[in-house]
């Protein structure tokens, strides 16, 4: 098990949030080998501890464990994928951003070529990296996880979600559908209130309030959506599409671009018109579902 506090650990890619996560292996005490196209990016590192691998080749043969976060899975391979890279025998971590199916042929390519493959994603800032508040999510085989949950544990708070690589690109979107959906919702009452007088650090507080209770209403309305039954306990689809037509109507009248509230009564007038009228709101996942607002 790879997982003692001096576990040699490898990052390549040295952006904002490469540099962190060296950093933090770095803090935490981890011989910390890197490398980077521009290799000036690695000067603050190895000012603190770390090595300066010549090539990606070096750098992996260096660390137990090799992290790579970098500008697209592309990328990923274009490096990995060198004469002088050898990947038999070794562990990668693929931090860098993609989608799920980038996910999955990236780790068919990487066993392909004897690595022990998790891809991963980082849902914090850079400056996060390191503390309790940088959640880092991973799929893949989770014996492979295991062996090296400590180390990582140097980077923030991770979470093994699965077996199937394209996991953690999934929660990935899911978690960026999550913010801006409620992001824009609080800039269109903003906007709203604006017209009032309200300044947004007014509303901000009551926005707050709102969005922490609607998340309470989640592990029942996904009780719901998983039992495939969606019987009106608070309210009816509806009724939820009469009160979307007051927030048109009162967006055009002062002046507030209308463009989400309309999206929202698009959305539930197709399931209305489906037959779903009477149930309650989660029922609108089979909108969801489909691909392009088919019908």
């Amino acid at each position: 098990m790879n997982n003692e506090p001096d576990t040699p650990v490898t990052v390549i890619g040295l952006g904002l949030m490469g540099q962190a996560l060296a950093g933090a292996f770095l803090e935490a005490g981890h011989p910390t080998t890197v490398w980077n196209r521009t290799a000036s990016k690695a000067d603050q590192l190895v000012a603190d501890g770390a090595q300066l691998a010549p090539t990606v080749g070096d750098a992996i043969r260096a660390g137990s464990l090799t992290i790579i976060c970098v500008t697209d899975y592309d990328a990923v391979r274009e490096l990995l994928g060198a004469s002088d890279v050898d990947l038999n025998g070794t562990t990668l971590i693929n931090l860098t951003s993609g989608d799920s199916a980038q996910a999955r042929e990236a780790a068919r390519w990487a066993e392909q070529r004897g690595a022990r493959y998790l891809d991963g994603a980082i849902m914090a800032v850079p400056p996060a990296i390191g503390t309790a508040e940088a959640v880092i999510l991973h799929s893949g085989p989770q014996s492979d996880f295991e062996a090296h949950k400590s180390t990582l544990e140097s980077l923030g708070t991770v979470t093994y979600l699965g077996a199937d690589h394209g996991l953690a690109s999934l929660y990935d979107v899911a978690g960026l559908a999550m913010m801006w959906s409620v992001l824009n919702a609080w800039l269109q009452g903003t906007a709203l209130l604006r017209t009032a007088g309200v300044d947004a650090a007014t509303y901000a507080p009551f926005a707050q309030q709102i969005a922490a209770g609607v998340a309470e209403w989640l592990p029942g309305y996904a009780e719901q959506i998983d039992r495939g039954s969606f019987p009106a306990e608070v309210s009816a689809l509806e009724t939820d599409a009469r009160a979307m037509v007051h927030l048109i109507e009162e967006s055009e009248a002062v002046g507030v671009n209308a463009e989400l509230p309309k999206l929202f009564k698009a959305m539930a007038d197709r399931a209305i018109a489906a037959g779903h009228g009477a149930e309650q709101y989660p029922v609108l996942i089979e909108e969801f579902a489909k691909p392009n607002g088919d019908a």
